[in-house]
């Protein structure tokens, strides 16, 4: 298909709600229901040690409940969007939300640790469907000019889901146990389901995304660079982050209370982050990738030495929230732009190697964690950053768009 009609059947595929009211809080709707998913994909990080203990399981082996989601995502992504290509995208996502429902609820009371894994599995086809969707909504949603407010507004839910869900989580599961705070996100989640039905318009489905699109957006020179960055930054962070409560309690000995507090500020720091990266990377998307891949590696070799104290500790994950804040909105305009005639389809590719790239550096990290220390795992995820911020130095980086080697 030309660029030029493929174009047009994206501008076609807009539904604009009636008033700018109306279509600002369908975008707040898509925008809770990413919220509920990244708290819920991360909930286990501030409950770690303590489902680990219930069931009597290893860090390590609880760690599976943030690896089981994100491999499920990266293969639902393409899958399920290709498979759903002709249905409305509102009953999508109403869709993907009660499933993430359901699985809340059935991670609050499941009596085995198998059970909580078959949770995580819904948990990682919801994430693959709706992020594939929800990602690249906002153009349906608002009026070209305010398209690029509403995509921040979109990813403000991820750093927010740090900032609220897992000091929140981690203070539930303090108080009242792990089993409350899944329930509890249950019950959220059912809340945006209906904030969905009522705000979000009906979006019949336009432009359809088959594979072919996407083995096609892999041939660009842009999005496959997008592709190595985003493997790389999201491979040290989430080999490392996902590991950071048992770090918190062995190394910087940090009490329950201490450890919500840190990642309260943590998910604070990474709201500067988002708006910060999103506002800086259209203009400079090579800088916006290497400082951020720069501070995560700066943050995750210091820790070892420096987050032996708590006044380290907590500077440093200040840096970090603020490092990774910028991460997703980075990852997503530059395959957005890369792509500008296949919009679902870059939002595929975005979500499938963010998520499995999630899962295998929790799978590393995890595995490292039960072999060596915590601080091991902080040190060799930063060497991973360092290959990052390598990789932007020595490409020499791509415009965006371009299909071809450039300038910053």
């Amino acid at each position: 298909m030309h660029a030029a009609t493929t174009t047009a059947s994206v501008h076609d595929e807009r539904l604009p709600p009636r008033t700018p009211l109306s279509g600002w809080l369908a975008v707040v709707s898509v925008m809770l229901g990413i919220f509920v998913i990244v708290t819920t994909e991360i909930l286990p990080i501030g409950l770690l040690t303590s489902i680990g203990s219930d069931f009597t399981v290893t860090d390590g082996m609880a760690g599976l409940m943030m690896t089981m989601p994100g491999f499920l995502a990266a293969v639902s992504a393409p899958l399920v969007t290709v498979a759903t290509a002709r249905h409305d995208r509102r009953l999508m996502l109403c869709v993907f939300v009660l499933l993430l429902a359901l699985a809340n609820f059935l991670a609050a009371v499941a009596p085995d640790y198998w059970l909580v894994l078959v949770s995580r599995v819904m948990v990682g086809i919801t994430i693959g469907g709706f992020w594939s969707i929800g990602a690249g909504l906002a153009e349906r949603l608002v009026p070209p000019a305010s398209v690029g407010r509403a995509t921040a507004v979109i990813f403000s839910a991820v750093p927010l889901g740090s900032v609220l869900g897992v000091p929140a989580g981690t203070l539930i599961g303090e108080l009242a146990g792990w089993r409350t705070a899944f329930a509890i996100m249950g019950a959220l989640t059912v809340g945006v389901l209906v904030m969905l039905v009522l705000f979000v318009p009906p979006l019949p489905a336009g432009q359809a995304t088959r594979l072919g699109v996407l083995s096609g957006l892999l041939r660009g020179a842009t999005t496959r660079f997008a592709l190595l960055l985003t493997v790389l930054v999201v491979l040290a962070h989430f080999g490392t982050y996902t590991y950071v409560t048992p770090f918190l309690e062995q190394v910087t000995h940090a009490g329950g209370g201490l450890i919500t507090t840190f990642l309260l500020l943590y998910g604070a720091a990474g709201i500067l982050g988002n708006f910060l990266g999103g506002a800086w990377v259209g203009r400079r998307p090579r800088a916006v990738f290497g400082l951020a891949s720069a501070l995560i590696a700066g943050v995750t070799l210091l820790l070892p030495a420096l987050g032996r104290w708590e006044a380290g500790a907590v500077a440093l994950l200040i840096v970090w929230g603020i490092a990774y804040g910028a991460v997703p909105v980075a990852s997503q305009t530059w395959f957005a732009k890369a792509a500008p005639h296949a919009p679902e389809a870059a939002s595929v590719l975005f979500t499938a190697s963010f998520q499995a790239t999630i899962s295998m550096g929790a799978l590393v990290g995890g595995v490292l964690l039960d072999r060596t220390s915590a601080s091991t795992v902080m040190s060799l995820g930063g060497g991973v950053a360092v290959l990052a911020v390598l990789a932007v130095l020595v490409t020499g980086g791509l415009r965006v768009g371009s299909g071809r080697g450039d300038t910053p």
